[in-house]
């Protein structure tokens, strides 16, 4: 640890920084659902969450290994690549949580590592085999997998629930959602909060503070977890209200088997070492549960929207980070100047959601732009049948008859 240099300690602060974003930017995987359907309350929700994740950050190693050991090859990246990468990473988390889409953390990290160590040591240190197998494969096979599961999942529980009272079922499967949400939590603990123990293992390795192939210091396990725990806690409310209102409508049976499906894939993605998308595992679950209920729809619009960030996560992390790589090839001033960036970009997206401030006290507001036409169909739609004769006493004043008095006697004129 005497190799614990100035450039090192900044890159392990901006690794738990883009942790921390993680926590806040991923919080509507595990409990969009939940806070949606009415099974928990927002602040309630989101600590139980924070809780979990920190657990789950204990429970498995595999992932962190894949980051520090499988992706590149650690004998030819500097500190400042890992930087680099980071930056990449934080910028294109923060830039989706304020436009609230649910896109992948996971892969803006390693699309900001593959630019940063591309521009660094060129396509050669990118083990193209560990990229495909381990998180290109999984990125398009987790959703599917996991809305084909929550959709069956939830046509069995209306199937076999038919005949119960609705009240009933309706409190089970409400109780079925935290224990699932609390699943979904900490498997969300035990696979994203992995990534960043990985690249800051991968930079102490590269900054000469542990020895290659070595696996994650208890104090890296220890930190990242604190890290995205308070992330979680402080809950991205952008992104819970599009998951949990924005792609469909769920009851609470839906919401069950929306996050029993997810959880199941992404622990057991967790336990192969693959770095996987939660968010893309959520997402296809949250999609697969609302086509399970007969009647229940998916908002394309918003889906569309939230395919087309998946799709450009990878390469515009990785094309920031190879911009700040190569800035900070320049040396000390240009580390500092990417620095300056990242700060300032982080400052002007926060203000820029001070606009329009979302938190736990209009979380499940909708503001759909079909919203907007059904308030503006529902001013000119004359009232139905019977409705006007209720609401006369209340519409028309006390003194109404005043206004149109009686004819005078024939004798007055």
């Amino acid at each position: 640890m005497e190799n614990f240099s100035l450039i090192l300690a900044v890159v392990v602060i901006t690794a738990l920084a883009f942790d921390f974003t993680n926590g806040f930017h991923d919080t509507a995987n595990a409990m969009a659902t939940t806070i949606s359907t009415g099974a928990m309350k927002p602040k309630v929700a989101v600590a139980m969450s924070a809780v979990l994740n920190l657990v789950g950050a204990f429970l498995s190693i595999e992932v962190a290994n894949t980051i520090s050991k499988g992706l590149v090859d650690e004998t030819g990246i500097r500190p400042e690549v890992i930087f680099a990468a980071l930056v990449g990473a934080i910028l294109w988390n923060l830039l989706t949580w304020l436009v609230g889409l649910p896109s992948s953390s996971s892969h803006a990290l390693m699309g900001g590592l593959i630019g940063a160590t591309i521009a660094s040591a060129g396509t050669g240190a990118v083990h193209g085999d560990v990229l495909v197998t381990k998180v290109l494969i999984p990125a398009v096979a987790a959703p599917l997998v996991a809305g084909i599961a929550a959709m069956i999942a939830a046509r069995l529980t209306y199937t076999i629930g038919k005949n119960a009272h609705d009240k009933a079922t309706s409190k089970g499967y409400r109780a079925g959602q935290i224990t699932s949400a609390g699943l979904v939590s900490l498997a969300h603990g035990t696979n994203d909060a992995q990534k960043t123990m990985g690249i800051i293992t991968l930079a102490l390795v590269a900054g000469g503070a542990l020895a290659p192939d070595s696996d994650p210091p208890v104090w890296v396990i220890l930190s990242a977890g604190l890290a995205i725990a308070l992330g979680t806690y402080l809950g991205g409310w952008r992104i819970i209200r599009t998951m949990g209102k924005g792609l469909t409508d769920l009851q609470p049976q839906q919401g069950f088997a929306a996050q029993t499906s997810a959880a199941t894939v992404i622990l057991a993605s967790s336990h192969l070492g693959f770095s996987l998308s939660t968010t893309h595992s959520v997402s296809g679950a949250v999609m697969g549960a609302g086509l399970g209920r007969k009647g229940g729809v998916v908002r394309w619009s918003t889906a569309t929207r939230m395919f087309v960030a998946w799709g450009l996560t990878l390469p515009a992390a990785a094309l920031v980070g190879a911009g700040a790589e190569w800035v900070t090839s320049f040396g000390s001033w240009g580390t500092a100047l990417v620095a300056v960036f990242l700060v300032a970009s982080s400052a002007a997206i926060w203000l820029a959601s001070r606009r329009e401030v979302v938190d736990h006290t209009n979380v499940n507001d909708t503001d759909e732009p079909a919203g907007v036409v059904t308030t503006a169909v529902a001013a000119v739609t004359p009232p139905p049948v019977g409705t006007l004769t209720d609401d006369l006493p209340a519409t028309v004043p006390d003194h109404a008859p005043a206004e149109t008095p009686a004819k005078p006697p024939a004798t007055a004129l």
